[in-house]
């Protein structure tokens, strides 16, 4: 893995939708950590919507809920991640909401090379 940085920052937007969306993948040789994934709800209307946030385990193949359709409330946010989540080579995260043009998704994650 020569030439590789040891440690790169990333930050990750994306708009909310109601198709489930792979947001980031670690990447092969790579152990990224995310730090923080917060969604916040840009539209007054009501009734509020829901979004899911989970975790893709590419070595066991499966996938863990960490936030299941939780209410965002109009012009607020809400903070799905109350620590940090390792990811090692091929783990993802995705995320998916109960409707569309109404929440915005951000994350930051630090990638360290296996070195």
């Amino acid at each position: 893995m020569a030439g590789l940085p040891l440690n790169t920052f990333k930050s990750v937007p994306l708009p909310v939708t109601t198709n489930l969306q792979t947001i980031y993948t670690a990447p092969l040789g790579i152990t990224s950590i995310v730090l923080m994934a917060q969604v916040s709800n840009v539209a007054p209307t009501q009734p509020a919507p829901w979004v899911s946030f989970m975790h893709y385990s590419y070595g066991t193949g499966l996938t863990t809920y960490i936030v299941f359709q939780a209410t965002v409330p109009p012009n607020d946010a809400l903070i799905l991640l109350g620590g940090k989540l390792v990811l090692q080579t091929g783990d993802q995260i995705s995320i998916i909401g109960s409707s569309n043009n109404e929440m915005q998704f951000i994350s930051s994650i630090l990638e360290t090379a296996n070195q």
